[in-house]
């Protein structure tokens, strides 16, 4: 229940929308009385005395309350889709804030195919709710009431007798309530799970062609697909049970009002007492459907409900994630960002046992470039991740200009830095909207600038549309290099004070690494600069050269001072990955 009251929450933004919608089902609801009410009087009063003058006015006044019931139906749709598409707007703009707002550490724990799961197919459902579930069960429930207390009105005695199912409906119901989630919950993570692991296939489909792995993925995916057959075909038996049985005891009613109300119609004396007995009875006919049909709706709507209850818990789970401190928290960094850096020993793991950097101490002076170096999984990446505070260091200090960066506000952090990593990631859009990325009012002259810096001039002059060519899914249409030199000429355009260069040049020939190395150089003179690389070529002008092994820096110098050491860095330099 406290699901469903976090969906209806939001609607309390839109009061005058729900307000006119709610208007519009009460008088829907209202109309629907005349109808049963002109029949009692035409079966109990105009038929037997044969009113003849009083049949034309009455039939009128039926179709008027048909039209108007219609009508206010009518304007109940379009206010309810109005008011529903605001509201889902709403959750789908939240979901999506959240989700940018969350630290890098909860996305490592996260498959990408079930977050997209829940933004989609999970947001749709929780859609059905606010559709069918909140708005129909309010105008059920509201035709519920009326009509139940109509019947009362007219014979209590055959009301009474009408409501003997109601106490198996509401048990029934309670029941069904009590169950349905965790078994939605089921068919919600199945689907998930195959989403997810479609989405992974899809990904990965070169390497599963390379492989030849289509005969195991296939079956792989046949049985997660297979798991959310199971669970879905296990709620609709519970539910084949259920809404059948529901259905029975609501023609038991129909059946016990046949009964009660014939025999008690046939005991009623002849004359004008026999008369008012018919048209009560008539009335009690067409008012039973009336009264009874919004109950199957609301068996129905439950169902819908409790899918959508499933639905929103997942993403509510997101709504409810510790995000991390807000990027505009704290202060802004010292300007002009001259760029010196320094970490004191700096303490970090990403959540298990083992620590990623157990101590690390380096420093940058401004205008340097600092290149580290170091077997894969000694830490050099994640001291970019910390420097860009992807992730918080566990312990110790990091300082840009000597302002401590976990004081700072990301915003104000992250627009000081420039950053390339090995697999360039381009947007599913132009190369003038993904170099627009780094600076949004950048001229198109400014933008070949910096593609000639890039060495990336040639080939998007040779794209069909040139900047306007679209790269397709992560930049699909180019090839890696061209992709990585489209990303450094994005990097060149933000032109920032600090450079985070994570293999810039190891997707490219060595011709192109040339060109581009020495466009970095020039944009590296004044900056301060983190390189990481495993070719010689790449770091040998480093100012300083930090030798990370497991989590420590184990050696630091210029190139010359680490060659004559023989130790670490000398080796990395006589192996084929410094070559």
């Amino acid at each position: 229940m406290r699901t469903v009251l976090r969906v209806i929450s939001y609607l309390k933004r839109y009061p005058a929308l729900a307000s006119a919608q709610l208007a519009c089902a009460i008088l829907m609801t209202v109309m629907i009385i005349v109808f049963p009410t002109v029949t009692k009087i035409v079966t109990g009063e105009v038929i037997p005395q044969q009113q003849f003058d009083r049949l034309l006015p009455l039939s009128l006044l039926a179709l008027g309350a048909f039209f108007l019931t219609n009508l206010f139906n009518a304007l109940r749709i379009i206010l309810n889709n109005t008011f529903e598409q605001k509201v889902i707007f709403d959750i789908r703009s939240d979901l999506y804030r959240k989700i940018q707002r969350l630290p890098m550490r909860w996305f490592d724990n996260k498959r990408t195919g079930d977050v997209m799961t829940r933004v989609t197919e999970d947001v749709t459902a929780m859609e059905r709710v606010l559709i069918d579930g909140i708005e129909q069960g309010v105008v059920a429930v509201l035709q519920v009431v009326v009509m139940g207390i109509a019947l009362f009105l007219q014979d209590a005695r055959l009301a009474a007798v009408a409501m003997i199912p109601m106490p198996f409906l509401i048990l029934g119901a309670w029941t069904y309530t009590k169950t349905a989630p965790e078994r939605h919950r089921r068919v919600r993570k199945a689907t998930s799970s195959m989403n997810s692991l479609l989405h992974d296939n899809i990904d990965g489909i070169q390497q599963i062609k390379a492989f030849t792995r289509e005969d195991s993925e296939h079956e792989a995916f046949n049985e997660s697909s297979n798991r959310l057959r199971e669970a879905t075909l296990h709620l609709m038996r519970v539910w084949a049970a259920y809404n059948p049985s529901m259905e029975f005891c609501r023609n038991l009613g129909y059946v016990l009002v046949i009964g009660f109300g014939g025999w008690w119609v046939m005991q009623a004396p002849t004359g004008e007492a026999l008369e008012k007995e018919i048209g009560t009875f008539a009335f009690f006919l067409v008012a039973l459907g009336l009264f009874y049909e919004p109950i199957s709706r609301l068996n129905g709507l439950n169902q819908i409900i409790q899918a959508g209850r499933a639905a929103a818990e997942r993403v509510f789970e997101i709504v409810d994630a510790e995000e991390e401190p807000d990027v505009d928290e704290g202060l802004a960094l010292k300007q002009p960002v001259k760029g010196k850096v320094e970490f004191e020993n700096v303490k970090f793991s990403y959540g298990d046992d083992i620590a990623t950097l157990k101590g690390v101490d380096l420093n940058a002076e401004p205008g340097e470039m600092i290149a580290l170096v170091g077997h894969t999984g000694a830490g050099k990446s994640t001291i970019i991740n910390l420097l860009t505070r992807f992730y918080e260091a566990d312990s110790g200090s990091i300082r840009i200009d000597g302002q401590e960066i976990s004081d700072t506000k990301k915003s104000s952090l992250r627009s000081a830095m420039g950053y390339v990593t090995q697999e360039s990631f381009l947007f599913n859009c132009s190369v003038r909207e993904n170099l627009a990325v780094a600076r949004e009012d950048a001229t198109e002259d400014e933008m070949w600038e910096v593609l000639r810096a890039a060495n990336a001039e040639n080939f998007v002059k040779a794209l069909p549309e040139g900047l306007d060519t679209n790269v397709g899914e992560r930049g699909v249409k180019l090839s890696v290099g061209e992709k990585q030199r489209i990303a450094i000429a994005r990097v060149i355009l933000k032109n920032p004070p600090l450079l985070l260069l994570d293999e810039a040049t190891a997707s490219v020939d060595t011709e192109t690494e040339k060109l581009i190395q020495a466009a970095l150089e020039k944009l590296m003179d004044d900056r301060t600069s983190f390189v990481i690389a495993h070719r010689l070529s790449t770091v040998r002008n480093a100012d300083r050269i930090y030798v990370l092994d497991q989590g420590e820096v184990a050696e630091q110098g210029t190139h010359d001072e680490l060659i004559a050491k023989d130790g670490i860095y000398a080796m990395l330099c006589r192996q084929s990955l410094m070559a």
